[in-house]
């Protein structure tokens, strides 16, 4: 059945690291009336969790869900992110329709994500669907400690992995062969795929579809008279310099996995035996491992035009529906 025709919501729990694409994520998960947003953890990985957490908790105040908890990871992984992509939610806070978020109220120090995932899981009334749109290593580190958990989670979804394309990750001693969400913590990657829980993965494989065109933001910029559509205008513009822009282009790639939530038909999948190279100068890896690896379900293709008349709907409409 198509998940949008369900007229109970679909508990999420929400770990992201804190990008633009991540808040787009996530302002589009609080637009989903299909969605019951149970939780939210941030990754210290594409920001710095100071300003990620003022964010997220600016995006709940817009939406009218302040009371959704947030946690906060303590790790910091293994490769880390350049520091001018983790600096870009600081950005994001001095927006105008950001920058005095009438009900947004600072809240003390959260949760520790690890500790926030357990503990959400651990009370869940039936089993959760957790969305990573950054690396895995808070969701990894806390079946780690708590393997109890993995019976209430019905299904990963993560935006990570190159499959059959290149890879994104260009710094020193690598070859180019990883995505970033996979090469910040490759080891937990690994402990991903061998944990047994259904995992689906929308790897760059099909995240190139998406880019961030002009065109696409003149597209959305004619709908600025919607609120929300105008204020993801505002996010997706702030990442047209990045640098050197041919070699690299900055996609949708959280948002077009977040949609597979809603719109799941409008994705090509394939059951695939995959493994991740934990080390060295493939660190990050993900590649098929027939008779040695671990099924996945991987999306390789989406139907563009489906996934963008989703998302102009749901960034135009009111709150909700």
């Amino acid at each position: 059945m198509n998940q949008l025709q369900n007229p109970q919501p679909i508990p999420v729990l929400f770990d992201h690291d804190g990008g633009v694409d991540d808040f787009l994520s996530l302002l589009l998960l609080l637009l989903l009336p299909e969605i019951d947003l149970a939780g939210i953890s941030i990754t210290p990985a594409d920001c710095y969790a100071e300003n990620a957490l003022e964010t997220t908790q600016k995006l709940l105040a817009l939406t009218n869900k302040d009371h959704i908890e947030i946690g906060v990871g303590q790790y910091h992984g293994i490769n880390a992110f350049p520091a001018d992509w983790r600096a870009r939610p600081k950005m994001l806070n001095a927006l105008p329709d950001m920058l005095n978020v009438a009900n947004y109220i600072e809240t003390a120090t959260p949760e520790n994500s690890v500790d926030f995932i357990i503990r959400k899981l651990s009370v869940a009334a039936e089993p959760v669907t957790v969305l990573l749109t950054g690396p895995c290593s808070n969701l990894v580190q806390a079946v780690a400690q708590q393997p109890a958990i993995v019976t209430k989670i019905k299904e990963v979804v993560w935006m990570g992995g190159a499959v059959d394309v290149p890879g994104n990750v260009r710094t020193y001693n690598h070859n180019g062969t990883a995505e970033w969400n996979v090469f910040w913590d490759p080891v937990a990657a690994k402990t991903l795929f061998g944990l047994g829980l259904k995992l689906t993965i929308v790897p760059l494989d099909t995240t190139n579809h998406v880019p961030v065109t002009i065109d696409f933001l003149k597209k959305l910029a004619a709908q600025a008279s919607a609120f929300y559509a105008h204020l993801a205008g505002q996010f997706w513009a702030t990442t047209i310099d990045t640098i050197p822009a041919y070699d690299y282009t900055y996609f949708m790639w959280d948002v077009l996995t977040t949609s597979y939530l809603a719109i799941p038909t409008a994705f090509v999948v394939e059951q695939v035996e995959m493994d991740v190279i934990a080390t060295g100068p493939s660190a990050g890896k993900t590649y098929r491992a027939p008779g040695t690896g671990q099924w996945v379900q991987v999306a390789t293709d989406v139907n563009k035009e489906q996934f963008y008349s989703f998302l102009f709907k749901k960034l135009t409409s009111p709150l909700g529906q």
